[in-house]
C-alpha cells in the first residue's frame, strides 16, 4: 500500500522466519475480531489498536523454547501498569483485548 503505513499480514510474511510460527494466526484473529495489527517485532511483537486504544503484544510459541529476552523483561518492567500482553495463540490474544473470557 502507498499510505506509508506497514500493515500486520504483510510484514508477518516478510518475517515469517523470524517469528513464532503462530503469529500469523494471531494477527489472523486479531484482525477478525476488528483490530488494526502492526508488526514491529522491537521490543515486542505486535502494536494492536482496539477501540480506540493501542495494546502491545508478544507472541510465544507454547511448545517452543522462547523466552522473555532481557530486553523485553526490561521493557516490561519499565512499562508496568501500561496495555501489553504476553500471548501464546489467537485464544489468548482475544482475551487480552476483552473479545473471549
Amino acid at each position: 500500500m502507498g499510505d506509508g503505513h506497514t500493515h500486520g499480514r504483510e510484514n508477518a510474511v516478510r518475517y515469517a522466519l523470524k517469528v513464532d510460527s503462530n503469529q500469523t494466526s494471531v494477527i489472523s484473529a486479531l484482525e477478525a475480531a476488528g483490530c488494526l495489527v502492526d508488526v514491529i517485532s522491537q521490543p515486542v511483537d505486535l502494536l494492536v489498536g482496539i477501540r480506540g486504544k493501542f495494546m502491545l503484544m508478544e507472541v510465544k510459541n507454547p511448545k517452543g523454547k522462547n523466552k522473555v529476552t532481557p530486553q523485553q523483561t526490561r521493557f516490561f518492567d519499565k512499562y508496568e501498569g501500561y496495555p501489553w500482553a504476553l500471548v501464546d495463540g489467537p485464544e489468548a490474544a482475544l482475551r487480552a483485548i476483552g473479545v473471549v473470557k
